[in-house]
């Protein structure tokens, strides 16, 4: 019988970092774009999520998002999802969810201490003007125009090849690390290949900070090896029996 695994123990002194990838919402059957070999419809991802995609192509572009739109309305969270709401409302301001995931699911599930690193599906803005983004779930048959300036092509707000995360974003994972460090602080990835950077990175940045880095994963992702503590399994199933409480 395989011994069980590992929990992770948690006091009202813990600081907890937590990232969470595109596994975390393929538990809910939110498609990846690893399983489908990189390509929708036969185009290859970067043609439907660029800049340069969307200059070429605007139509083709909201037809994707138009998409997936549709099936991440159809999702719910799950008990991975659950059972990260939970543990923010123990730990409280010590607490940041940072997620590579743009479907909702965590905010549909509860969690409000959260930065969304590749922006969220459900919101839009102007690629011309500098209209922030607003809540746009509609499913756009033509290419939306922007209300305001009157000239400018809506698009989601969504990180593309090739763009860069939004600094405050980044600015607000540091400020906790450094908040956190004088403290214990743990960090804890779950569900992610450990391949795109800069979100792969923060298990560097929380061990010079002095974190303890923890990992769930089905599968040992890319960057396993800087990992103190690994435990392999779908996050729903490890997640809501994960915590101690001391």
């Amino acid at each position: 019988m395989a011994p069980p695994p590992a929990r992770l123990r948690l006091d009202g002194e813990t600081w907890l970092l937590v990232l969470t990838g595109a596994g975390v919402s393929a538990e809910s059957g939110i498609p990846t774009f690893r399983a489908a070999g990189g390509l929708w419809e036969s185009h290859p991802v970067e043609q439907v999520a660029s800049p340069e995609g969307f200059a070429a192509d605007p139509a083709l572009v909201w037809r994707f998002y138009s998409e997936r739109r549709r099936k991440a309305r159809a999702c719910e969270p799950n008990p991975g999802h659950r059972a990260l709401v939970a543990i923010e409302e123990r730990l409280g301001d010590r607490f940041l969810l940072a997620t590579q995931n743009v479907d909702g699911l965590h905010g549909r599930a509860g969690s409000r201490r959260m930065v969304e690193l590749h922006g969220n599906l459900f919101l839009s803005r102007c690629a011309r003007c500098d209209r922030a983004p607003f809540p746009d779930e509609q499913e756009h048959d033509s290419v939306p125009r922007c209300e305001v300036c009157g000239t400018g092509l809506l698009r989601p707000h969504i990180v593309w090849f090739g763009e860069w995360l939004d600094p405050a974003h980044l600015q607000r994972i540091e400020a906790f690390m450094e908040e956190a460090r004088s403290e214990r602080f743990v960090f804890l990835a779950v569900a992610t290949s450990g391949l795109v950077y800069p979100a792969a990175g923060l298990v560097s940045a929380a061990r010079r900070a002095g974190g303890e880095t923890w990992l769930v994963n089905a599968e040992p992702p890319e960057n396993r090896l800087l990992f103190e503590h690994v435990v392999e399994g779908q996050s729903g199933r490890i997640l809501p029996e994960f915590w101690t409480w001391a």
